[in-house]
């Protein structure tokens, strides 16, 4: 067998991605590949927000299509970004080690988020951002903020935002700091709960390709104990990865700890709830925590949200 081609979306930050699995490929597995740009559904509508464009896998489908066709060997995927449910015959390799989960708070102007003042605009593509946001602070003015994030960078530095919120990973992979943005400032759970598997990336391949199981090496463990956990949650919830969900598991001393968060777009209904156990029951706990959600009406929440997107 050749080079593996490893398909990648075409942002600075996805090349970035793929080329630290290459890297990886080589130096661990003694595997060469090729990296193949796929644009996707995502990356093509810019001038709608991401939850108004509607259908699962907006950066993944593309991607998915042509590791079915066998045109590419593994795609590379910000964990995020991946649909909790798969298309039959693909599944995840692997799921690499995490970066910093935070949500990241940037500014010009503000060191701070409780420094912004009254009616601030805050740049971000996030439903479950803008939902933590509002919550915190009602007066705030939240904008979709879609572009890859040097085009987020941008408008920031050119003064279309107050202040926009990034993944701290994405910001630590790319290097960015005070000589591009003045205030950078990691955002404590206790103010924003993270997307499901923020700071991991996802491997996806054909499960019958004949590397599949090989991959399974670049695999860790707490990392994918705890991505799982988190994705299992927002499955039994029937979200998805453009809903206002917030879902962190951690790992502290053998025992997992899972935070959550489901609400309103607009911040005005929310519901917290967090669980801890035995580091191998992630998934057993999480379901423990979806059904609790549940029973506080957290189903009928996300539906009220639909409705308040895309209207009756």
């Amino acid at each position: 067998m050749g080079k593996l081609v490893i398909g990648t979306r075409g942002s600075v930050l996805a090349l970035w991605q793929a080329k630290y699995i290459q890297s990886r490929l080589e130096k661990e597995l003694g595997i060469l590949s090729e990296l193949q740009i796929v644009k996707t559904k995502g990356d093509k509508i810019l001038d709608v927000p991401l939850a108004k464009i509607g259908g699962k896998g907006l950066f993944t489908k593309e991607l998915e299509e042509l590791l079915l066709e066998g045109k590419i060997d593994l795609a590379v995927h910000s964990l995020k970004d991946v649909p909790v449910d798969f298309v039959s015959g693909l599944g995840l390799a692997c799921i690499t080690q995490r970066e910093d989960i935070r949500d990241c708070f940037l500014s010009q102007k503000y060191k701070e988020f409780r420094d912004l003042p009254k009616g601030a605009k805050v740049g971000t593509t996030s439903l479950r951002r803008s939902m933590q946001l509002k919550a915190l602070r009602f007066d705030l003015d939240t904008q979709s903020l879609r572009g890859n994030v040097q085009t987020r960078l941008k408008k920031l530095q050119d003064g279309e935002f107050d202040a926009i919120i990034l993944a701290k990973a994405g910001v630590n992979r790319l290097g960015i700091d005070s000589h591009q943005i003045t205030y950078i400032t990691p955002l404590s759970q206790e103010m924003m709960i993270p997307a499901m598997g923020q700071g991991a990336l996802g491997v996806e391949m054909r499960e019958d390709h004949q590397k599949f199981a090989l991959l399974k090496k670049l695999n860790d463990e707490p990392t994918s104990i705890c991505c799982n956990a988190e994705r299992l949650f927002v499955k039994i919830l029937e979200g998805g990865c453009q809903v206002p969900i917030g879902v962190n598991a951690k790992i502290t001393d053998n025992k997992i700890y899972l935070s959550a968060v489901v609400g309103l777009p607009d911040g005005s209904k929310i519901l917290r709830d967090c669980i801890d156990g035995n580091i191998y029951e992630g998934e057993y706990l999480a379901n423990v925590l979806a059904q609790r959600f549940i029973q506080n009406d957290a189903k009928e929440l996300l539906q009220k949200a639909q409705k308040m997107i895309f209207g009756d």
